[in-house]
C-alpha cells in the first residue's frame, strides 16, 4: 500500500471519529437543555409568572428533543462514497435506540413542566 492510500484511509478514520465527537456534542447539549428545562420549573417558580416558567422550561425541553434528533440526523442521510475506515462506527441500532429513549425522556419532562408543581412560594 502506498502512502497516499494510507493517508486516505487515516483520513476516513478521522472522519468517523469526528462524526462521533459531533454526535456526543449533540447528546451532551440535549442533556444539558433537558436538565435546564426541568430545573427552570423549580428554580424560576416565584421569580417569573407561571406562564414564563412554563414557557422557558418548555422551550428548553423541546430544544433537548431537537438535539437528540439532530444527533442521529447524519445517520439518516445517505453516505457519500469514501474509503472504508478501519475504525468501527457506533452501530445505528444503538444510536437510534438511545436517542429514541432520550426523546421519550424529553417528552416526559415536557409533561412534567406543563403539569408539575412550580417551585417557589
Amino acid at each position: 500500500m502506498d502512502s497516499a492510500e494510507r493517508r486516505t484511509e487515516l483520513a476516513a478514520d478521522r472522519t468517523v471519529l469526528a462524526a462521533e465527537r459531533t454526535y456526543a456534542a449533540w447528546v451532551r447539549t440535549g442533556l444539558t437543555a433537558l436538565a435546564s428545562g426541568v430545573g427552570a420549573k423549580k428554580v424560576l417558580g416565584g421569580v417569573l409568572p407561571e406562564w414564563g416558567v412554563v414557557l422557558t422550561g418548555s422551550v428548553l425541553v423541546v430544544f433537548s428533543a431537537a438535539c437528540f434528533a439532530a444527533a442521529v440526523w447524519r445517520e439518516i442521510a445517505p453516505d457519500i462514497d469514501a474509503p472504508k475506515p478501519e475504525v468501527r462506527r457506533i452501530p445505528r441500532a444503538v444510536l437510534f435506540t438511545l436517542n429514541g429513549f432520550l426523546m421519550l425522556v424529553s417528552l416526559a419532562a415536557l409533561l412534567g413542566v406543563w403539569f408539575g408543581e412550580t417551585g417557589g412560594d
